[in-house]
Order: C-alpha cells, then structure tokens, then sequence
C-alpha cells in the first residue's frame, strides 16, 4: 500500500516523458519528413537521453504508430459523444462522424506520415505496426457499425438491412476517400467531406426505412364530377 503513491508518480512520469517523445516527434516529422528526422533529434527535442527514448520506442515506426494510434484513441474518444447522441438522420450522424474522422486527422501528423503509415502498415504484415494499425481500423469500424445498428433498432434503417455489412461499407469507403486525400497534395479536407457526404447521403437513401403504408398514403385531390345524366353547356 506504501508504494502506491510512488508508483502513481513513475507512471506519471512515465507518461509524461512518451507525450512529450510523441509530441517532439510529431513536429519534427511534420516539419522535415518521416525519413529525414532520426532519433537523437526527437530525443534532443522530447528533452529525454538516447536511452531512454530507446528504452520506449525501438525505431522510429514504433514512434510513428505510437502517434497514428494516439490520434485514433481520441477520435473514437470523440465519436462515442455522437453514438450516445446519433441526431435525427443517419446521413447527418454519419457526416458527424466520419467528419469528426477526418478533422482531427491531421492533428498529429501531415500527408506524408499518413503515406509512410500505410505503406509500413502494407509492407510488412506480420509485423506488430501492421497488426496495430489493421487493429485500429477494425475499432473505427466497428464504431460506424454500431452507429448504423443504432439507427436500425430506433427503427430508422430498414430491419432486413445487414447493419454490420451496411457499417464496413461506410468504413471501407471513408478509408479509400482518405487514401486518395493523402496521396493528393491539393485535395483540402473540405473537399474530402463534400464529396463523402454526398455518398451518406446516397446510402441512407438507399437503407433508411420506408414510411408505413398509412403514414405514407396522400389524399387524392378532389374532383369535380358532373351529375349522370347532364350535358355540359
């Protein structure tokens, strides 16, 4: 019981000292290129020793995915607030979403981190980078999944639609529209959501539920009939 406080004070310190590796890293990439920056600088900028940030990250991969999964933890920290409060239409929710997706995207790293991210992530499958960032994407999808499975049960997407197939959908095209935004230089996140939220659109058109048959039928317009019999003048 008597090491408690002193061991809160390590991890404390601990953690300090990883955000602070993280956050030197971040601008050091962001600033030169993934390739140009090597260790002794975000040691020197993170104002720790070689060892110890050796005694953290063994190479500067593990450093970068230590940064795309910071960014992910927080944006699912954010879209959980969306879960609990979806709004009125799953294209809108979905816009919400994924838009919070793509905002903070770039919170933590540039174009060209995303870029050597995923070419590591492809490169080398069996590696623990690879299977961290694929872990990654599997909570972002799930996390669209359930907000599709949330529409469905308040009755908003239709009951034969298979909401985990519906969710991947989504997730597996925000993923590639994300891919075609970091492989451009002059595509802007703006231009990035536009062009999504025309395609939520389109696929909540396309699942969301019918209105009933009552509350769909419109009264015909009235109209005027002539008496049997009558002849018009």
């Amino acid at each position: 019981m008597d090491d408690m406080p002193a061991r809160g004070l390590r991890e404390r310190a601990k953690a300090d000292r990883t955000r602070r590796i993280l956050d030197a890293a971040s601008r050091l990439f962001r600033a030169h290129g993934y390739e140009e920056v090597k260790l002794e600088e975000i040691a020197a900028q993170g104002e720790v020793s070689v060892g110890t940030l050796y005694n953290y990250f063994a190479t500067k991969g593990d450093i970068l995915m230590a940064i795309v999964s910071l960014e992910v933890e927080e944006v699912l920290a954010e879209g959980e607030h969306i879960l609990g409060n979806p709004g009125r239409g799953l294209a809108t929710a979905l816009d919400a979403l994924v838009g919070g997706y793509f905002d903070h995207s770039l919170t933590y790293l540039s174009k060209d981190m995303w870029r050597r991210a995923m070419a590591l992530s492809v490169e080398a499958p069996g590696t623990r980078f690879s299977q961290r960032y694929s872990e990654l994407d599997a909570r972002l999808t799930d996390q669209v999944c359930a907000l599709v499975a949330a529409f469905q049960r308040q009755g908003r997407v239709r009951r034969e639609v298979d909401a985990r197939a519906a969710g991947e959908v989504v997730f597996n095209n925000l993923n590639n529209m994300f891919v075609e935004f970091v492989k451009s230089e002059t595509m802007t996140l703006p231009d990035l959501k536009k062009r999504v939220r025309t395609q939520h659109a389109m696929l909540a058109a396309a699942i969301g539920a019918r209105p009933s048959a009552g509350r769909a039928r419109l009264t015909p317009p009235a109209r005027s009939r002539r008496p049997r019999g009558c002849s018009a003048r």
